[in-house]
């Protein structure tokens, strides 16, 4: 047990100094960092819940959050999520994981933006030149988690990532990393992680490509510069905790602290009443004490059925108030088998 003090400790000073590492002056960064869809957090259970979900991790989501979680799953979970975003982007991810025994659980997951079609325009041609082109985001991931005792996990969940838009493209890998203790204090859990630790992204193609005049010489074919933008680090460490935890009744409290490497500080709050394992409400607060945030109140709820045996079927959806910008829905179908 004292191994696992030790490393926990030494996970959580290693973090904050990779994080620390981008705040040399107090800007937020904003805007300073490839693929931001990695920050588009995953499943209706978690957004529901304020996002306050690293120390809970209890779906395929897990995978986004905190790959440890994935340790405590039994059987075959899938999990469909959809989002409906602003300005009319849509973004779908699918997750699946396996048990095996005592060899730890493996997983899976997809994520794929759906922007539709854009109308290209040029200086000369501002209403539109008659082409259309499209922006596509993609992340693919494989995770493992394995208990190392009965009440420590840890997680890994390495990923590739693409980003296109018309003839350019970028492309990346990342690491996600992530370990869940449940201590001694009536079943409190504590849990971190590291989300998008890679490589940096480089938009490359041939829309780069222009021809320019240089003088009285013909023209020269160039290349635009793009530059290298890092990945959106994040570093989580929350902790969950059950007040209430009967047969008929479970409340679940939750709070993340975040450290990002593209933004302030912010902390995430959450609930969840489970009444029955049957049906659960959520409400949360995302985003608290974040400067000029837009995010704000949270809320869900969920439903859970048993079918044809041991087969269980979950809905959840989540509200998220998003400020001056439209709010955001989403919905996830689970199958636990």
């Amino acid at each position: 047990m004292k191994k696992i003090y030790i490393f926990i400790v030494l996970v959580l000073f290693a973090t904050l100094e990779i994080s620390a590492q981008t705040y040399v002056a107090d800007v937020s960064k904003k805007g300073t960092t490839a693929a931001p869809f990695l920050s588009i957090g995953q499943g209706a259970k978690a957004a529901s819940m304020g996002s306050a979900f690293v120390a809970v991790a209890d779906d395929p989501s897990a995978m986004y959050w905190n790959p440890s979680g994935l340790a405590n799953l039994s059987g075959v979970n899938v999990l469909f999520d959809h989002t409906e975003w602003f300005a009319g982007i849509r973004f779908n991810y699918v997750g699946i994981t396996y048990s095996l025994g005592d060899f730890g659980n493996i997983g899976a997951s997809f994520t794929a933006s759906d922007i539709g079609e854009m109308n290209v325009t040029t200086i000369n041609e501002p209403e539109g030149t008659g082409e259309v082109f499209k922006v596509n985001d993609v992340a693919f991931s494989v995770a493992y988690a394995l208990k190392l005792t009965d009440n420590f996990s840890i997680g890994i969940n390495p990923k590739f990532i693409s980003q296109s838009i018309w003839r350019m493209n970028a492309t990346g890998i990342a690491l996600d990393m992530g370990v869940q203790y449940v201590t001694p204090f009536d079943g409190a859990v504590l849990a971190m992680s590291i989300a998008n630790f890679g490589s940096r992204m480089q938009l490359t193609g041939n829309s780069a490509l222009k021809v320019i005049q240089m003088g009285t010489n013909d023209k020269v074919p160039a290349y635009l510069q793009t530059e290298e933008w890092a990945l959106p680090l994040n570093f989580r460490v929350g902790i969950a905790y059950q007040p209430l935890k009967t047969q008929m009744h479970k409340l679940t409290l939750a709070v993340d602290a975040m450290h990002p490497n593209d933004n302030y500080e912010s902390v995430n709050a959450g609930a969840e009443y489970l009444f029955n394992d049957f049906v659960a409400f959520r409400g949360g607060y995302n985003s608290l004490f974040l400067k000029d945030s837009e995010q704000s109140f949270t809320l869900g709820f969920g439903l859970k059925q048993q079918i044809l045996g041991n087969i269980a079927v979950k809905l959840d959806y989540a509200f998220e108030k998003f400020g001056r910008l439209n709010n955001i829905q989403k919905f996830t179908l689970g199958i636990n088998f």
